[in-house]
């Protein structure tokens, strides 16, 4: 999925040296916001091929194979967060259909999954 080298570039997809290169980037390049209007400006990142100097690389489980990966592809992680609007949280848990007897949105705030977290003072939210 892409990485970084021991200094902290950045590598980019689509350009094809083991090294690092100075591009010019503009708006819509990844990698890369501009300040101003028409701004560009002419930044280091890495190369997609991975070489010695590549100190991270971000992977991306494509295909499970014939044995699970322990610690890994066999374990079931509950969902974090969940979606903010009516609509989508509607769509995840299949209530399409109770839009009309759903007063208020009672059906909807039952299955919104929030995050708990403890604050300094110990209390649990």
């Amino acid at each position: 999925m892409g990485g970084n080298d021991k200094q902290g570039f950045p590598m980019k997809q689509g350009v094809l040296v083991k090294g690092r290169v100075r591009l010019l980037m503009g708006k819509g390049h990844a990698g890369y916001r501009p300040r101003r209007t028409g701004e560009r400006k002419r930044k280091s990142v890495r190369g997609c091929i991975v070489g010695q100097d590549i100190r991270a690389l971000s992977l991306a489980l494509i295909k499970e194979g014939e044995k699970p990966i322990e610690g890994f592809t066999g374990v079931q992680h509950p969902r974090r967060l969940g979606p903010k609007r009516v609509t989508k949280i509607r769509r995840l848990f299949a209530l399409e259909d109770t839009r009309k007897d759903d007063k208020n949105g009672a059906l909807v705030k039952k299955n919104v999954i929030r995050r708990t977290w403890t604050n300094t003072a110990g209390k649990s939210r």
